[in-house]
């Protein structure tokens, strides 16, 4: 019976195991093919290609920024959401209510967004308008080093509701049994919340934050459509630089880059995945 149901299982799965090979899994054994030959010509260099990109001034000042960007952007995300979602518990009445305004965000269309955060940090936007109210300077946002904060603060604002959500998930699936045991032993809310709360949200916890890593990559969209191909200094990441290479038919490059990018990837996930059963078997 059981191999029955096996066989059925794989049956239904059969169709995106088919769709995942052939349109992601082959694709991507070409390119880590190509990051080894040169575009033109077909010649092998073997770890030439990767040799260029490592020395290459724009791929590493690329990838510093994006490692700041999420060196930051994630820490900030994930605290504050968790937060929120502690606090949305504590009311009730009102939660729902509070869960589909931060979701809002996420509905809006990326056009519309861009739009209005033009109108907002243009250098005669509305927020340069207000400063100017009161005597104040403004400041070209998005030609300046404050380009950074703006897309730090776009990729908070836009992706706070959703990991707002999936720890509400984790915390309902703790038991109410639990922390109401707590609570006749004595314990207070903060030992309630450190030695119940967060011990079991640590699969939520790795959960939620590759998924906000992930998301991170989708800012591009909005750097892109606010300042174009070359955006500031400060927010020039590995998006634009795949972009840039890719309108060049820099492939060679853009090969090896990507392979590299996805080993780096698969390794910190493979990494968060071992911590996790880690942390599960104790």
């Amino acid at each position: 019976m059981r191999k029955k149901e096996e066989k059925i299982a794989y049956c239904f799965l059969l169709p995106s195991l088919f769709g995942t090979t052939v349109f992601i899994f082959l694709p991507f054994l070409d390119v880590v093919r190509r990051s080894f030959f040169q575009a033109v010509g077909g010649t092998f260099v073997g770890l030439g290609n990767y040799r260029e990109v490592l020395h290459n001034a724009a791929f590493l000042q690329a990838l510093s920024h994006t490692v700041k960007f999420f060196g930051i952007c994630l820490p900030i995300l994930l605290t504050v959401s968790f937060g929120m979602a502690v606090g949305i518990l504590q009311l009730p009445g009102t939660g729902k209510w509070i869960e589909s305004l931060f979701l809002l965000p996420m509905a809006l269309p990326v056009a519309s967004i861009v739009v209005f955060w033009k109108l907002l940090f243009h250098d005669n936007g509305g927020i340069n308008q207000l400063l100017s109210w009161f005597g104040l300077k403004g400041n070209d946002w998005m030609n300046t080093g404050a380009a950074f904060g703006v897309l730090v603060g776009t990729y908070i604002w836009k992706n706070l509701g959703y990991d707002m959500i999936l720890w509400l998930t984790g915390l309902a699936a703790i038991s109410g049994e639990q922390y109401e045991a707590a609570k006749v032993s004595g314990a207070n809310r903060f030992q309630i919340f450190v030695y119940i709360t967060l011990p079991q949200m640590k699969t939520c916890a790795v959960m939620t934050g590759i998924l906000s890593f992930i998301n991170a990559f989708r800012v591009f969209r909005e750097a892109y459509l606010i300042s174009g191909e070359y955006p500031h200094n400060s927010i020039y990441m590995l998006q634009h630089l795949f972009y840039n290479w890719f309108t060049k038919l820099d492939i060679q490059k853009m090969s090896a880059a990507a392979v590299m990018l996805a080993a780096g990837i698969s390794m910190l996930f493979l990494l968060l995945e071992w911590w996790n059963e880690k942390e599960e078997r104790q």
